[in-house]
């Protein structure tokens, strides 16, 4: 079981650190206001209060033995900092929160392995779904490539996959099929789509935008 720390408890961290430890993980909430790490004993496994821009406070948490860390830090000062001091007290995997380009691009120089710009995330999220009723969510692996969850309906009902041939037609992969409660993670070339699947797409964003305008 992975342990993870949240460093910053406001409403992107909260809801990272609310997540993890409904998921069954072990969560260790940190941010400097009393306020928001008492409400926060009630959605992870220990919450404290201490400046995680202080080496010394982080080593008296124990912050070397998570797994993975979140910065969840708005501030970009502090959300560097604390970036930088984890990487060299050797956290295995730090994930930070960027504001902006600029600010993502300074995360990942002093080491920071994943950068997310939630803002930006949600914006695209609500966007690709006014666009299109069949895009239910849409997750950025970078600027290029997302991945993408479609409700298959029209002309890809009743075809197996291989007749759709999204790869070749479209340029996207269909990585996985879930179908009401159940998930498959490899679907073969034989499985055929029903109305009402959802298809999990990978590929470039202007592949997957000809697609959506395909499916709208």
């Amino acid at each position: 079981m992975r342990d993870f720390a949240v460093i910053g408890l406001g409403r992107f961290g909260a809801s990272v650190a609310r997540s993890l430890h409904s998921l069954g993980y072990d969560v260790l909430g940190v941010d400097m206001n009393e306020a928001k790490v008492a409400a926060a004993t009630e959605y992870t496994t220990k919450a404290v209060q201490c400046d995680a821009t202080d080496e010394n406070s982080l080593r008296s948490v124990g912050i070397r033995n998570f797994d993975a860390v979140v910065v969840a830090i708005g501030d970009l000062q502090a959300s560097i900092l604390i970036t930088l001091l984890l990487k060299e007290m050797g956290v295995r995997q730090v994930i930070a929160k960027a504001s902006n380009d600029r600010h993502g691009k300074v995360l990942y120089k002093i080491g920071a392995d994943r950068v997310v710009f939630p803002e930006r995330e949600m914006g695209m999220r609500v966007a690709h779904n006014l666009a299109s009723s069949n895009i239910l969510d849409l997750i950025e692996l970078s600027p290029e490539y997302s991945i993408v969850e479609v409700t298959a309906g029209g002309a890809l009902v009743g075809k197996t996959l291989r007749q759709l041939d999204l790869r070749n037609r479209y340029g996207v992969n269909v990585i996985a099929v879930r179908r009401a409660k159940d998930i498959n993670l490899m679907p073969r070339a034989e499985d055929k789509v029903e109305a009402g699947d959802v298809l999990v797409l990978v590929g470039a964003n202007e592949n997957l935008r000809a697609l959506e305008e395909m499916l709208s």
